[in-house]
């Protein structure tokens, strides 16, 4: 039997024992301990002590790999006396397994323990385990147990490749050391799970694991032990590598060459940043807690001494490193894997290699250079190697010696390379290929090649923006709307969104779109308007690569353009002939309009992946036709309202003929409207609505539909009421406490003082409402409502979503004057939160303000909403009236929520 002194030299051996002794009082452990006098409420507050002392050394800056180690230490201490004390006696031993046997324990993490029995569990034995785990329980100590037999390990380690995982980490703490020897014999390769099965198995699980988090590095919120990238993808690669090397230690796996000094060096520190992550989550929540919540981000930014500057925020510039971290371990990852790939799975295939050129051959299906030479010869092969990959689609990967020597020779990339016409020449072939280049621009980027040919994009690798609109780092985004761009003219994606497939096929140069997307977003995070900064990045870097002037304007005017789409679709009334011309004339021609379209749909679609829905798809699809019937009229020659509304008229009539509809009610109806209804509903639109008023005869009345699936996208609810006190707030907290979201508001007041207001509805899944059983229930309630002579408005009670708390946006009024429609547009930014629209529906009734129109937006946790109002008597607002607004509207917003 061991003693703990034993146990110290034998388990951790990374520590030095000065640290140790020097940090806990291990007399006062003893002396818990102490014969029959044993204290459980001594060794909890020896534990509550000493883990204390362990979060004062972290926040003093301790190395975090003493902190991680010391804690195992300590935590073996406290398990191997209360062993002697309990099981002494015992045939068995005491193990550590999973990460407690790595001697990796953070301050929330599971201690797991393996009970290895020299032969069955008897009564005996089964009282004094019962005795053993009651006194870890009475000290405090929540450990995870198992307790097997020999037998019991084999079995449960060949059925289960977790198990063997753990066993192989196991590490004895005290008890039978030759029973401990002998289960580590019988679970290793020669007994259970061959090198190539375990590899083969733990490979599948990564992906598995991958697949829980889409694939993506880069996360919001990520996770730092399973996310990829994180702790997890450090530990996979010791578990395959020392499963097949047969060593203890990674570090004798340099000394053999296996893996180099930059690569271990690489992985050490980037599992030491991670760990102090994982650490310090555990010490600000008091648990276990592996996910990087947004809170959590401030908190440790802080914690850690970051500070704002160079136009980011404190927690900008943590997260950067954080996500430089993981994807470096990534890309470490996806290497070794790859090379131990190769060496376990195709040690048997001694076929010959089949050479592409002078510098790459393609052996075992995977790409490699002719010689280790090749990239100092040749440097502009660092390129070559990508369009190969593009050209030759059966290659399974690049070969991890050439993937080595890649990010060997990436100090090649100077500026004598980047003026090389062969390198600029390799660089737009890559634009210019049919298939690929998404997966090699992704390859580029995780072997560095990209930041290193274009160093501005290093500065956008890792940056993310601390929002809820913004799903991914930049660099990760950008790659994303390029991916979205390439799938437009794949035919197996053209359901997806089959006009963008269509206008993609027709476009007479589409790598001038995807160089649009590669440049968007290059300059955000320098401070200055990042359109305009990469607008002019674009055009210097392309004319440097040869393009004409006529194709190096088009791409600048789409980066500096690249938000132009989405503003005027989302914050401005696209009903309005006005503001199609004016679009129209920005545009300039159809080329230009069919490229920004694709740009847009793109981009909005990679910024986060709940933003796309398909009231958007229908928003940007009217802007798109309406702006192209604009331009081939001719911007010499626009519509006028009269033109516009006389048309819509005589369309509708006709369809209403067919229907049997009262002709002179149908007038009656028609002469009540204002003019301004005819401008923003469809001839379809204005059927629906004159057959769901006269289908009972007459204009009295309420009437309410809803057509599950607009032609607007989403679900059309339809009012029409006399106008009632309080009816936008009360309406749109009725709409809000059935948990749908408003995305698009149109309100319209006839001349008898009828409401004639359509409300485009999303349920929370961003989906029309389609269930029957929910459409009837919003049709009956919003009756009762509209009957109601309450009067009072019910505030939706339910609180806003975590993340939204998060992200409090101070509220901000803006006022422009809309002189040809002689209204106030009243632009609002403010936080997202349930009855947003509601309260400010109770503001323009308190204030007099009569809503004739509104767009509503949201960005992650951020409303960015414009009403189109009018004073009590019709006027635009004056300026004493717009200060009262602007006062009122913050007042009512900012209250807590």
């Amino acid at each position: 039997m061991m003693s703990p002194d034993d146990s110290d030299t034998r388990s951790i051996t990374r520590l030095s024992s000065d640290i140790v002794v020097g940090w806990f009082d291990l007399d006062a452990l003893d002396q818990a301990f102490n014969g029959d006098t044993l204290s459980p409420a001594d060794v909890r507050a020896f534990l509550k002590g000493a883990n204390e002392h362990l979060m004062t050394r972290f926040d003093e800056g301790a190395d975090i790999e003493d902190l991680i180690f010391a804690r195992s230490w300590l935590v073996d201490q406290v398990l191997i006396r209360c062993w002697n004390t309990k099981l002494a006696t015992l045939d068995g031993s005491l193990v550590a397994v999973g990460g407690y046997g790595r001697a990796e324990l953070l301050p929330g993490s599971d201690v797991d323990i393996m009970i290895l029995l020299a032969q069955n569990e008897d009564t005996e034995t089964a009282g004094a385990l019962e005795a053993f785990l009651m006194l870890l329980w009475d000290i405090g100590l929540e450990v995870g147990h198992s307790v097997r037999t020999l037998k019991d390990c084999q079995e449960q380690a060949r059925a289960d490749i977790t198990v063997a995982t753990n066993l192989m980490e196991a590490r004895l703490l005290c008890g039978n050391e030759a029973l401990f020897d002998d289960m580590r014999r019988l679970t290793g390769s020669d007994h259970v799970w061959p090198d190539r099965d375990f590899f083969t198995a733990k490979l599948e699980e990564q992906r598995a694991r991958y697949n829980k988090f889409d694939d993506a590095v880069y996360n919001l919120e990520p996770n730092v032990k399973e996310g990829p990238g994180g702790l997890r993808d450090a530990q996979m690669i010791g578990w395959v590598f020392k499963r097949h090397f047969g060593t203890e230690d990674l570090g004798e796996l340099v000394e053999r060459e296996d893996i180099t000094p930059g690569e271990y060096e690489t992985l050490m520190q980037g599992q030491r940043f991670l760990w102090k992550v994982r650490f310090g989550l555990h010490q600000i929540t008091g648990r276990r807690e592996d996910r990087l919540l947004f809170d959590h981000q401030r908190t440790l930014a802080q914690n850690f001494g970051y500070t704002d500057h160079d136009h980011k925020l404190a927690v900008e510039w943590f997260m950067k490193d954080y996500y430089l971290t993981i994807q470096s371990l990534s890309r470490l990852n996806e290497m070794l894997l790859q090379l131990l790939q190769e060496i376990i799975l195709y040690e048997d295939d001694h076929s010959k290699a089949t050479p592409l050129n002078r510098r790459f051959q393609v052996r075992k299906g995977f790409l490699e250079v002719t010689g280790n030479n090749v990239f100092r010869r040749y440097p502009f092969a660092l390129l070559e190697l990508f369009l190969l990959m593009q050209q030759h689609s059966e290659i399974k990967g690049v070969r991890a010696s050439t993937i080595r020597l890649v990010r060997d020779h990436l100090h090649l990339i100077d500026d004598d390379f980047r003026k090389d016409i062969r390198a600029r020449s390799l660089f737009m072939e890559i634009f210019r290929q049919p298939t690929g280049l998404t997966h090699e621009l992704r390859r580029m980027n995780r072997y560095g090649v990209l930041a290193a040919y274009y160093p501005k994009f290093e500065l956008i690798v890792g940056q993310m923006q601390h929002d809820l609109f913004h799903a991914y780092t930049v660099d990760e985004h950008t790659l994303f709307v390029v991916r979205n761009l390439r799938r437009f003219s794949v035919p197996e994606m053209a359901h997806e969104l089959p006009k963008c497939s269509r206008i993609a096929a027709e476009i007479p140069k589409p790598e001038l779109l995807y160089l649009a997307a590669f440049f968007h977003d290059i300059a955000k995070g320098r401070g200055g308007n990042h359109a305009e900064l990469g607008a002019e990045d674009a055009y210097t870097f392309l004319k440097q690569h040869g393009l004409s002037e006529y194709d190096c304007k088009l791409v600048s005017w789409l980066v500096r353009s690249h938000l132009l789409m989405s503003q005027i679709a989302q914050r401005r009334d696209i009903t309005d002939p006005d503001v199609i011309h004016e679009f129209a004339a920005q545009v300039g021609d159809r080329t230009r309009l069919d490229y920004l379209y694709l740009l847009t749909v793109a981009d909005i679609r990679g910024t986060n992946p709940t933003l796309w829905n398909s009231w958007k798809d229908a928003l940007f699809r009217d802007l798109y036709d309406a702006t192209k019937r604009a331009l081939r009229r001719g911007l010499e020659n626009p519509l006028h309202r009269n033109e516009l509304i006389s048309d819509i008229k005589k369309r509708a009539a006709g369809k209403l003929a067919e229907d049997s509809i009262d002709v002179t009610l149908l007038d009656k109806l028609w002469q009540d409207l204002p003019e301004d209804y005819f401008m923003r509903y469809s001839v379809d639109e204005v059927v629906w609505h004159a057959k769901a008023i006269l289908g009972e005869g007459s204009l009295e009345g309420v009437r309410v539909e809803l057509c599950p699936r607009s032609e607007r996208g989403g679900s059309a609810l339809f009012l029409y009421t006399p106008v009632i006190d309080r009816l936008f707030n009360r309406t749109t907290a009725l709409i809000d406490q059935m948990g749908l979201t408003i995305t698009d508001a149109r309100i319209i007041t006839s001349r008898r003082g009828y409401a004639v207001n359509t409300y485009l509805l999303l349920n929370s899944a961003g989906e029309p409402v389609v269930d029957r059983y929910d459409a009837e229930e919003l049709v009956t309630l919003m009756k009762q409502e509209l009957l109601s002579e309450s009067g009072t408005v019910k505030i939706p009670s339910r609180r806003p979503p975590r993340r939204i708390r998060q992200f409090h946006i101070p509220t901000q009024v803006s006022f422009h004057q809309d002189d040809a429609q002689r209204r106030t547009i009243v632009e609002l930014f403010t936080t997202d939160y349930p009855g947003l629209l509601s309260r400010v529906g109770q503001v323009f009734y308190e204030l007099g303000i009569v809503l004739q129109n509104a767009k509503i937006a949201t960005f992650g946790s951020k409303a960015e909403d414009v009403f189109f109002v009018t004073d009590s008597k019709g006027n635009v607002l004056d300026t004493a009236a717009q200060d009262a607004l602007r006062e009122a509207l913050v007042q009512a917003l900012d209250q807590p929520v």
